[in-house]
């Protein structure tokens, strides 16, 4: 939706984001026309812890239900020029600079953008302070502080990983992993085979009497026999078996934050405990 006038006390402390959709920062306070009273300037905290302020312009800004979204990304935004507005005003000239900065210098003067000097929004001042103005009525409004607590993520150190062969060369204060090369001596039993020579005698029978008498009668001969055997044969592959690398956890813990806060309270005169005007006080 459009911010109105309305809309202001909800806008302060909400979180801004960019047309990327990206978060940018918190809305530190609102500027308004010093002629029209319109809402006019936002500023947001940006950078580490939120020490820079940059002024974005509110006319095609929405509220969302989850914070404040405006028409530029975060770079466009974090480069805007700095302003020191002195006692909570910019001036004419300082006006004119940011626009010229994001592309409306030639709105400055019409259609909807005021010309003139604007002046910091007082939440405080606008609601229930003053006795004549138009904003008060017969109630009062009671306000108190609330504790905001966060988390910002930041980079705290690297972890690198690195492969190398036998090296003695060792640092400390970093996670690393070594690969190296360890020999060992494996036994393996592996069965062979051999040949070996059995002498058999068979006496002559009417089966063998034919090749026992086929030679002749008184000779010399010679009979060789090669005998085998088995011997082991020792070969090596490389198997790959596991992979390994590093990794983080991340370890979530409770700190305790502590603060004071304020809160408002309101007393009444002239009635009783039970908020009815006193005897005396009707006298």
């Amino acid at each position: 939706m459009t911010i109105s006038e309305n809309d202001l006390s909800t806008v302060l402390g909400q979180t801004a984001y960019g047309s990327d959709g990206d978060k940018i920062g918190t809305v530190g306070q609102v500027y308004l026309d010093d002629r029209t009273g319109r809402p006019e300037w936002v500023t947001v905290t940006t950078g580490l812890f939120g020490t820079k302020e940059s002024f974005v312009p509110l006319a095609e800004g929405n509220v969302s239900g989850d914070g404040l979204r405006l028409p530029y990304d975060k770079d466009k935004i974090k480069g805007a020029p700095q302003v020191e507005p002195e006692q909570g005003h910019l001036s004419e000239a300082e006006e004119a600079e940011l626009y010229r900065y994001y592309g409306l210098a030639d709105r400055h003067t019409g259609d909807g953008y005021a010309n003139g000097r604007a002046q910091v929004y007082d939440q405080e001042a606008s609601v229930g302070r003053d006795t004549s103005g138009p904003n008060t009525d017969s109630a009062m409004t009671r306000s108190e502080e609330r504790l905001r607590v966060g988390t910002q993520q930041q980079e705290t150190g690297k972890v690198r990983l690195r492969k190398y062969v036998v090296t003695e060369q060792q640092e400390t204060g970093k996670v690393r992993l070594r690969k190296y090369v360890v020999t060992e001596q494996q036994q393996v039993t592996v069965p062979v085979a051999r040949e070996e020579v059995r002498l058999e005698r068979e006496p002559i029978t009417d089966a063998n009497r034919g090749e026992a008498l086929s030679g002749p009668d008184i000779s010399e001969e010679v009979h060789e026999v090669t005998l085998h055997e088995e011997r082991p044969v020792v070969q090596k592959e490389t198997v790959p078996v596991e992979r390994v690398r590093l990794d983080t956890d991340t370890v979530t813990e409770d700190v305790q934050v502590s603060e004071e806060v304020r809160k408002e309270q309101i007393d009444t005169e002239g009635l009783d405990a039970a908020g009815v005007q006193s005897e005396k006080k009707r006298r």
